[in-house]
């Protein structure tokens, strides 16, 4: 059998395949439209990178002047505002990743320890409910509870100065360095619950004999998360992991925009809000797509570099 013949055997099995199973693949088609739509659609705006972009012109109209715009972002006039959004960005992330990253695995060993179901249900759905409120909800539970009408007298404010966390009379919104724990701190909040779900399926998933046999064995509760618990849910970790190391430039510009100002910029400013400020608010279309495009690179490197660690470390990973 040559090439030719095999090709088409293989084009066979695969159109009788989608014969037989014609309901799941018709159930993909609005997935498929979504991403086709808002995900790869607009990459075509990438060009304005590359372009002197003129909004009159259009994309395609704009001159091309190659990677001038990279130059100018990188080491031009806006060189200085663009590499300190990128260290607040990184840091950020990597706060975010350290203290953030275990709270909705407690939550879910927490939550999988639990045997009243009635109970377990109520606490969920509290510690699920911050992820469907908005980033403008959220930011004014937060502001209302520092100020409460006045600067500094809310409930919040008036713990952390009698915890001596913050000197007393210091504007915790208009100080730089209490930005990024304020800012990581609420996003646990927000989503942390939430993000426990994965973990609890995955614990759920882990067979109780292992559990009995660690029991029969004279094993403590520490050593039953230890030895059953985190082997079982080892790959959803991994899997989350290399996620997350993906989205470490990826942070949402709403909230920062929300609680920034511009006694904080020095480290709240971060790659989105610059991209927001100098692309729309500033009309630099073409250095605001640059640094996303930068953005996106350093993106994809990361989970290339996360997936082939893990790939050589353990027999997880994404592909």
């Amino acid at each position: 059998m040559n090439k030719k013949e095999l090709s088409q055997l293989k084009l066979v099995k695969y159109l009788r395949t989608i014969k037989g199973d014609w309901r799941l693949y018709t159930l993909l088609i609005p997935i498929i439209l979504w991403y086709v739509l808002w995900m790869y659609k607009p990459m075509a705006g990438l060009l304005i990178a590359f372009k002197n972009y003129k909004p009159n012109l259009g994309v395609m109209g704009s001159d091309w002047i190659g990677f001038t715009n990279f130059k100018s972002l990188l080491a031009g006039p806006y060189a200085t505002q663009f590499w300190r959004a990128f260290r607040s960005t990184f840091l950020v992330s990597i706060y975010g990743l350290i203290f953030g990253f275990p709270v909705p695995i407690i939550l879910a060993l927490l939550f999988s320890e639990i045997s009243n179901k009635v109970y377990r249900n109520v606490m969920q759905t509290f510690t699920y409910l911050p992820h469907f409120l908005s980033e403008v909800t959220i930011t004014g539970l937060v502001l209302t509870l520092f100020y409460s009408g006045e600067v500094n007298t809310g409930v919040l404010a008036n713990l952390i100065y009698t915890l001596g966390i913050v000197p007393e009379g210091v504007k915790v919104f208009q100080t730089a360095d209490y930005f990024r724990p304020l800012y990581i701190i609420t996003g646990m909040w927000k989503e942390s619950g939430y993000s426990s779900i994965v973990y609890f399926a995955s614990i759920m998933g882990i067979s109780p004999v292992l559990y009995e046999a660690i029991k029969v064995s004279g094993g403590n509760k520490l050593q039953e998360i230890r030895y059953v618990t985190f082997p079982g849910m080892a790959p959803t970790l991994i899997i989350m992991i290399i996620l997350r190391i993906g989205r470490m430039l990826s942070i949402g510009y709403e909230r920062i925009i929300l609680l920034y100002n511009e006694n904080t910029y020095e480290t709240a400013d971060v790659l989105s809000s610059f991209v927001f400020r100098i692309g729309l608010e500033g009309g630099y279309s073409a250095l605001g797509a640059s640094a996303g495009m930068f953005n996106a690179l350093i993106a994809f490197a990361l989970v290339m570099g996360a997936n082939f660690i893990s790939r050589q470390v353990s027999e997880t990973s994404l592909w």
